[in-house]
């Protein structure tokens, strides 16, 4: 009996972790199509918003449960139009369609770009209604994909087919934070709080799982397709599938119910949107924010580029490494998930934030004929980058009181979207100045060399910056000697464990602070 006890237990941690996960804004790779990081995916609500309309009979329960089922066959689904239409694909259109680095930069941020319409989109889901707003958007999301179908045949010049792509990703990028904004109400309204924690783990998981199949098919598609030069018969193939996926996706949300249709409408207050730039608190959060996704932004939106055009990947390959990430991410976060139970996520953020800054470096070492530096990058950055995800999450949740909470986190959305899109506009520009490739010393270099080492210079200095955040509730750490002396105590408390921890004076943060 106690097993059974011990084993659900377990369980109901691993999906917790999930959930946080899956609700956590997926910056290990922003502009890499990991499996399970599709845009409704990462609108998990918080934990603490009080569901509308919970079911108290037979016949609502039975509606809230077709919902749930229909909520998660949606979301699997919804991979399958990331697979074929995510940041991956649109890369190998923008190779084939000879984009330089600075579109490639701009083209790829733009879903970072688009944050910057959070606020009005709030105010449009809560005008017109979440369900409304959702359906329509995310059904037009999907299907402004069409002009791709035929993007080939269409007669335009070169130079009138990379606007066309140019257009259509930032059409597409619009509308899915508008559909995320009002996905994100309607959930949080739908899912019961008790049951959130493991809907939206399970969903995770089925998801991931669900991603990972569709991103090797389409690897396989497209490199079985891909002709030498021009866009040749497979990405237009993909593109099609992505609209005929984007309507299952809109008939499987269609099945799901609004437990509140009427509600009051909002108006459009920019004052309340101010609120968190008068907040000490939150400021600090805001700063290290826009520093952080800057940081990641000089590089990130070129790994994509970098494995198809220098290493030589083909897209199978490709499919497969970011699975294995994907795949770390999920095995490390419910010891993420404890340790920031215990800690704070302040702690856990700095500790991550650290250790990130060196991840770009491994980038230096792979070749078209030595891949296994990524091996390491697989373990280091899908591990880092989980803890680093549920503390991003769980921290912006502590500092932000519960009055006002959906305009503190559309502040942190916007700083740290517009913030990564400058970023990775201004590499792409750098990368364009500089020679394709380079020597330094008997070391050849391309030009994506020298964002990778810009990347890690700014992220260290980015991580510093989390040690002035002041997390509710929790000791902040404020230096390295700090952040050491913390790890050490509690290796120390793992290895000899206590007969009664104090949990309470280690980790007592409240979120109606």
């Amino acid at each position: 009996m106690r097993r059974e006890t011990d084993t659900a237990a377990v369980r109901r941690n691993l999906l917790r972790s999930f959930a946080a996960l899956a609700s956590a804004v997926p910056l290990f790779r922003p502009g890499s199509a990991l499996p399970g990081a599709s845009a409704p995916l990462q609108g998990a609500p918080a934990g603490g918003t009080r569901p509308v309309g919970s079911p108290k009979h037979g016949a609502a329960r039975q509606v809230l449960r077709d919902s749930l089922r229909a909520s998660v066959a949606e979301g699997m689904v919804a991979e399958v139009f990331t697979a074929c239409a995510g940041a991956t694909v649109l890369t190998g259109w923008a190779l084939a369609l000879k984009l330089g680095p600075f579109l490639v930069g701009v083209m790829t941020a733009l879903p970072f770009f688009a944050q910057f319409i959070q606020f009005p989109a709030a105010w449009l889901t809560s005008t017109f209604g979440y369900r409304r707003v959702a359906l329509v958007a995310v059904c037009l999301s999907r299907q402004v994909m069409l002009p791709l179908c035929v993007l080939p045949w269409l007669p335009l010049t070169l130079e009138g087919q990379q606007r066309l792509l140019v257009t259509v990703a930032a059409v597409s990028a619009v509308l899915g934070v508008i559909g995320n904004n009002a996905w994100v109400a309607w959930m949080g309204e739908l899912v019961p709080e008790s049951l959130r924690g493991r809907f939206f783990g399970r969903r995770t998981a089925l998801c991931t799982l669900g991603g990972t199949v569709a991103s090797l098919v389409a690897g396989v598609l497209m490199d079985k397709l891909r002709p030498p030069e021009g866009v040749g018969l497979g990405l237009p193939l993909l593109a099609a599938a992505a609209c005929g996926v984007g309507v299952v996706t809109t008939l499987l949300m269609a099945r799901q119910h609004d437990p509140a249709p009427h509600r009051e409408k909002a108006k459009l207050d920019f004052h309340v949107a101010l609120l968190p730039l008068r907040d000490e608190r939150a400021r600090r959060v805001l700063v290290y924010q826009v520093a952080w996704n800057a940081a990641v932004g000089l590089c990130a939106p070129f790994y994509t580029l970098h494995m198809l055009k220098n290493l030589k990947m083909g897209f199978v390959t490709m499919a497969l490494y970011l699975a294995a990430v994907a795949g770390m991410r999920m095995l490390t976060a419910p010891f993420w998930g404890r340790l920031i139970d215990r800690l704070g996520a302040q702690p856990v953020l700095l500790a991550c934030s650290l250790g990130i800054a060196f991840v770009p470096v491994i980038w230096l070492f792979p070749t078209a004929t030595f891949l296994w530096p990524l091996l390491l990058d697989v373990v280091l950055a899908g591990v880092l980058w989980s803890g680093h995800g549920l503390a991003s999450f769980a921290l912006p949740l502590s500092v932000a009181p519960r009055k006002g909470r959906p305009f503190y986190l559309a502040a942190f959305s916007t700083a740290g979207g517009l913030a990564y899109a400058a970023a990775s506009a201004l590499g792409g520009g750098v990368a364009s100045l500089l020679p394709a490739e380079f020597t330094v010393g008997s070391h050849l270099w391309v030009n994506l060399h020298v964002l990778f080492v810009l990347s890690a210079v700014a992220r260290l200095a980015a991580a510093f910056l989390a040690m002035r955040i002041l997390e509710p509730g929790v000791r902040s750490v404020c230096s390295l000697g700090a952040l050491v002396t913390l790890v050490s105590q509690r290796a120390r408390a793992v290895r000899v464990p206590s007969p009664a921890p104090a949990l309470a004076e280690t980790r007592s943060v409240s979120a109606e602070s």
